[in-house]
């Protein structure tokens, strides 16, 4: 992982991976995807799913990409889809490769964290899925150092990210609509504003449902 990220670095990919060169560049790539729409869904899931797996940084500006060529429905699918794949592979590549090293060194906010998934496996991720205070990348890896099997965490994590990434490609959709700075505030992007706010929201209902299990036991 690392030493990829420094090979992009080095190539100056992070120079690309900004909101001005996108809108730079919407002409040539909304043509080109026109033309050439089924080679650039592939492109485009190819890359998500590597960069993903790699934990390269810039997934939000990737959704909205992705959403900017090929609108919110099929973005939404491809993001989710190749996410989740990503998201497994990293897991995978954990789970074999660094595990038994991880465990030992394992500090006790992580191994806390490690019991937690443990416990109760899916509905963990899904949390940590839905609110974006936790790192992706970070979630990708800790599940793979406990007894969680392989298709939970995928359904965990494609349910978990749906939301979100709905939101992020729907504003990357008005983006190919965006002539001037006022256009920013159009009814898509003040919806996909809101349904973020609304997801903000997700810790709130999480702690009020455990501690509800708890009472409806006793009862």
């Amino acid at each position: 992982m690392l030493g990829s990220l420094a090979a992009f670095i080095a190539l100056g990919g992070h120079r690309y991976l900004t909101l001005e060169s996108l809108k730079e560049n919407r002409a040539i790539l909304l043509a080109y995807t026109e033309r050439n729409f089924a080679t650039m869904l592939l492109l485009a899931f190819v890359v998500y799913v590597v960069a993903t797996a790699l934990s390269f940084p810039g997934g939000i500006l990737m959704s909205f990409a992705v959403g900017f060529l090929f609108g919110r429905w099929i973005g939404t699918a491809l993001v989710v889809v190749a996410a989740s794949i990503g998201a497994t592979l990293a897991f995978l590549s954990a789970r074999y490769l660094f595990a038994d090293a991880v465990r030992r060194r394992m500090g006790p906010r992580l191994k806390r964290m490690a019991r937690r998934f443990e416990e109760d496996g899916f509905n963990y991720i899904l949390f940590t899925r839905l609110v974006p205070a936790f790192p992706f990348w970070l979630m990708n890896l800790v599940p793979a150092f406990t007894p969680v099997k392989v298709r939970t965490f995928f359904a965990a994590t494609a349910i978990g990210i749906l939301p979100g990434s709905f939101v992020f490609v729907n504003v990357g959709e008005s983006l190919a609509e965006i002539e001037s700075a006022r256009d920013l505030v159009s009814g898509q992007t003040l919806m996909a504003l809101a349904m973020l706010g609304v997801l903000s929201l997700a810790p709130i209902a999480w702690k009020r449902r455990r501690t509800r299990k708890p009472k409806e036991k006793n009862g």
